[in-house]
């Protein structure tokens, strides 16, 4: 009990710096898929670079990405310390998971339900807004909730360039310690908290989502 009594406090600050840095990440991947994938369609041009983008994304380690991010950019005058290119590389990678969530989201709308709704005056952005957007969410949000609990497990990549998350955390505890079993154990709970409460928070919107029609 001693030895976890010791841990706890470092497990817990560790636990805020994984959660802020998975939560900028996530929101800012999310905006930008949002984003990107209701602009490009309209630009021959640009949609083929977004594709080009989620392609490449999608088809590289997140390791790799964050070591040109962490220490490619100061080749050309850009510093950033390891926590800002944690959140940088995360949030460049989280928005093509993202953005392909909103794409299915979007295809799963019948194209009907607009054509419906110009010929009856109503407008493109009201259309967007008030029909089509509710049954988007309503479908993507299981898919992001999961995204967003992938992008925590993800974090735990920016250990390997000393961001003081909760796996490297762990790292150092063992390092000094010479102890495996019980900081191994605290890391899975903490991993799996934070999975929990993102599951019981898109759980709580999807039903907020379902009475509020």
């Amino acid at each position: 009990m001693s030895e976890l009594a010791n841990y706890l406090p470092d497990y817990l600050q560790a636990m805020g710096t994984t959660l802020w840095i998975s939560l900028c990440a996530a929101l800012l991947g999310m905006a930008l898929g949002f984003a990107f994938n209701g602009l490009c369609p309209h630009n021959p041009l640009a949609y083929r670079l977004w594709r080009g983008y989620v392609w490449i994304i999608r088809g590289t380690p997140y390791l790799a990405q964050l070591a040109v991010i962490y220490f490619g950019l100061p080749s050309v005058g850009i510093m950033l310390s390891a926590v800002q290119a944690t959140v940088l590389s995360l949030t460049l990678y989280s928005a093509a998971y993202f953005g392909e969530i909103f794409r299915a989201a979007w295809r799963s709308i019948p194209p009907g339900q607009r054509e419906a709704a110009l010929a009856n005056a109503i407008s493109g952005v009201r259309c967007f807004w008030h029909i089509q957007a509710p049954q988007a969410l309503r479908f993507a949000l299981p898919l992001l909730g999961n995204q967003f609990i992938l992008t925590i497990k993800e974090s735990a990549i920016a250990s390997v360039i000393t961001v003081p998350e909760l796996t490297m955390t762990t790292s150092q505890i063992v390092a000094n310690t010479y102890t495996y079993v019980l900081p191994y154990a605290l890391l899975i709970a903490s991993y799996w908290l934070l999975a929990q409460g993102v599951s019981l928070c898109v759980r709580g919107l999807g039903y907020a989502l379902r009475t509020g029609d």
